[in-house]
């Protein structure tokens, strides 16, 4: 191909494209030791658990920080747990997650839970022996 029919087919001149090559790991797919650092996990006692009104989805969970406080977090998990399933069980909470409003109810953490790539159950994160509410995760 000549120059001039290059230019036509790309009149601004610009280099043509380069080839598609798979793209390399994202370097954001890891974090160093002080960003982990800065994420508070701690482990939460349920207190009170209620439906969210209006939705299929969401509980309206009140949590025991242990010296933290009392926190009220809403979780996508009502398809999963029911109130009767969760109060009194302890988990390990995101603590310092900003606030976010769902279906109109503050919450203020999130809870951590498992599950696998197309696999519709769901597994709450926990200790594995009693431990006082407000405990560090690390």
């Amino acid at each position: 191909m000549t120059s001039e029919n290059a230019n036509a087919l790309n009149p601004a001149g610009a280099p043509p494209p380069a080839p598609e090559q798979p793209a390399p790991a994202a370097p954001d797919e890891q974090i160093d030791i002080d960003l982990f650092a800065r994420i508070k996990l701690r482990v939460a006692t349920i207190e009170k658990v209620e439906a969210v009104p209006k939705s299929k989805k969401l509980l309206q969970i009140q949590l025991d920080l242990g010296e933290l406080g009392k926190r009220q977090i809403v979780s996508g998990i009502a398809q999963h747990y029911t109130a009767e399933d969760l109060v009194g069980r302890q988990i390990v909470v995101v603590a310092n997650l900003k606030p976010a409003k769902l279906m109109g109810v503050e919450s203020h953490g999130m809870l951590l839970a498992a599950s696998t790539e197309g696999d519709t159950s769901l597994a709450l994160l926990a200790p594995d022996k009693a431990i006082p509410a407000g405990a560090r995760v690390r």
